[in-house]
């Protein structure tokens, strides 16, 4: 009897934490499962995307794609929302789609062309990526589909799908050859391996390389200085650039549409821009501090004082 207790006791706190752990898993599980798979939250004229699956690094299912379409959109129709930045929660950018789910699906349940969710989209508006921990394969393609990249140093983008015979469906044949170029993006497409924020950066596969943690921050700084310059002007010269990459029948077609898209802002903005910058200084000297330019184009006739200000993120 003394032994069977003396027993009981030694194996009772092993017992314990087995309970324990086994409660704190299902607690978290619990929390997950409560909480939306994609999370949006609006930051003065920016709305942050982010993918909310960390037990699954981010992957991507059904569900996941369809309210990632919605965000997308979100951002295009709102008037109070300027740029969007897409970002992962718990450490990962996205590790592609859910192998659990593609496991036990066959070719007829892909409806959609976009598994991803918003990856035949264009946008009106900037988008930028925020990425760290792993941007792979469909994941990899999701942050191809953003105008801007901001990668940590450590995390990894990759085609770690070539593993598992998953294809390319989600743009990245498509978008990565005309960022990086068609040697690079063939290296990467077939090899399937990673690169860290550095390679990224040296082979203009992200527009910066961040420190550890600092992905986000630096991406909310970029947005906050796209949301300061004239809306409508950018969004035409940016579209002009996807036009030219992707739809241009030949360079003159591309010439075209760059001038007849111009032209239309030039009675909306450029003149109210100038008249900013000859009366009133803003943009003197390559400042990129433009804090009351929208308030004196509105005005149409901007005060004689300058109103240049520090900024923290304006170029050097």
């Amino acid at each position: 009897m003394i032994f069977q207790l003396k027993k009981f006791h030694s194996i009772l706190p092993k017992k314990l934490n087995t309970i324990s752990r086994q409660f704190s898993f299902l607690n978290n599980k619990l929390y997950q499962s409560s909480q939306p798979l994609v999370i949006t939250e609006k930051v003065h004229d920016t709305l942050f995307i982010g993918i909310n699956r960390p037990d699954k690094r981010n992957c991507v299912n059904r569900e996941t794609a369809s309210l990632l379409r919605n965000a997308f959109k979100e951002v295009d129709q709102r008037e109070d929302i300027k740029v969007g930045v897409l970002h992962g929660m718990g450490g990962n950018f996205c590790a592609g789609y859910d192998l659990d789910e593609l496991s036990s699906s066959d070719v007829n349940d892909i409806v959609s062309p976009a598994p991803m969710g918003p990856s035949h989209m264009l946008t009106r508006k900037p988008m930028i990526a925020a990425i760290d921990g792993y941007a792979v394969a469909g994941g990899m393609e999701l942050a191809l589909l953003c105008d801007l990249r901001v990668m940590e140093e450590n995390a990894i983008m990759g085609v770690f799908c070539r593993r598992f015979g998953v294809p390319l469906i989600d743009g990245g044949t498509v978008r990565l050859q005309k960022i990086v170029g068609l040697g690079r993006a063939l290296d990467l497409i077939r090899t399937g391996r990673g690169v860290d924020g550095k390679e990224a950066l040296a082979m203009g596969l992200v527009t910066e390389s961040v420190g550890v943690g600092t992905a986000l921050g630096r991406a909310n700084q970029l947005a906050e200085r796209l949301t300061k310059f004239p809306q409508e002007c950018m969004r035409v010269d940016r579209r002009s650039v996807y036009y030219s990459a992707f739809e241009s029948k030949s360079l003159q077609d591309a010439l075209d549409f760059e001038f007849n898209e111009g032209k239309q802002v030039i009675a909306t903005e450029s003149v109210s821009g100038a008249k900013a910058f000859i009366e009133s200084g803003i943009g003197r000297h390559g400042k990129f501090n433009l804090k009351n330019l929208e308030e004196l184009m509105k005005k149409g006739q901007p005060k004689k004082k300058s109103v240049l200000l520090d900024d923290d993120t304006q170029d050097k």
